[in-house]
């Protein structure tokens, strides 16, 4: 896997319309090219779209890259408290020999989340298969992205708004197991701002007509806004 760079060869502007033979046969590279340890480019402009145009901008990959962060402490924060039973400290929740719920209930081997509405990229409406929170002892749960940078073409078809902060490369949705690791997710965001003295764009537990849960959070260069909502996508 290789750090993500301004990759000459394909030539990207800020305001692509439409791919070129050349960009698109550097597409491939996209899953080996890391925008942080555990996230790649190919993860964060994944579409069910493979027709459309999705290869962001140089900016767009440094607006990826500041989110990626931001994930990346959400990941190490959530397997602490809720999955890595053997190196759990007890502060965070964690014991060894058992994993902790977050009001400190021990819960049984193995357990996993029922009643996902499992998501797709682009728009979180198909049954996928949830994370397990129970997990294997010791194995880290990662984060996954349904919906990562969306290029102009690809946010008209699915319907987004034109300020969308997927457009900038400056939000990700997440996939969650329900409305209850939705909000484990927010609060460890919040905390994780809180803490730095950084501030978010948004983080929004969002619901679309059919039940499915997920959560949309963004970060911007600058200008953020600390929007926090439970909100119903129709």
């Amino acid at each position: 896997m290789k750090e993500v760079n301004i990759n000459k060869s394909i030539n990207l502007s800020e305001h692509l319309a439409s791919p070129s033979v050349a960009t698109l046969g550097h597409s491939s590279e996209l899953d080996g090219s890391r925008l942080s340890p555990h996230f790649t480019l190919g993860e964060v402009t994944k579409s069910r779209h493979e027709d459309i145009y999705n290869i962001p901008s140089h900016v767009a990959i440094e607006n990826l890259k500041r989110v990626c962060g931001w994930l990346e402490e959400l990941r190490r924060r959530y397997n602490l408290r809720y999955v890595l039973r053997s190196f759990s400290p007890p502060e965070l929740g964690g014991v060894r020999g058992g994993l902790r719920s977050a009001e400190g209930r021990l819960l049984p081997e193995g357990r996993k989340n029922e009643g996902m509405s499992g998501a797709s990229s682009d728009h979180p409406a198909h049954t996928g298969t949830p994370p397990n929170l129970g997990g294997e002892k010791d194995t880290e749960e990662p984060i996954v992205i349904n919906s990562g940078y969306r290029s102009p073409q690809l946010n008209r078809k699915v319907g987004g708004s034109a300020t969308s902060n997927h457009l900038t490369g400056c939000a990700v949705d997440i996939r969650v197991a329900g409305i209850e690791q939705a909000m484990r997710y927010a609060v460890i965001l919040m905390d994780y701002a809180d803490e730095t003295k950084q501030d978010y764009d948004e983080i929004l537990i969002e619901k679309n007509r059919y039940g499915a849960i997920w959560l949309h959070f963004a970060v911007r260069p600058k200008d953020n806004r600390r929007k926090t909502a439970f909100c119903v996508v129709t």
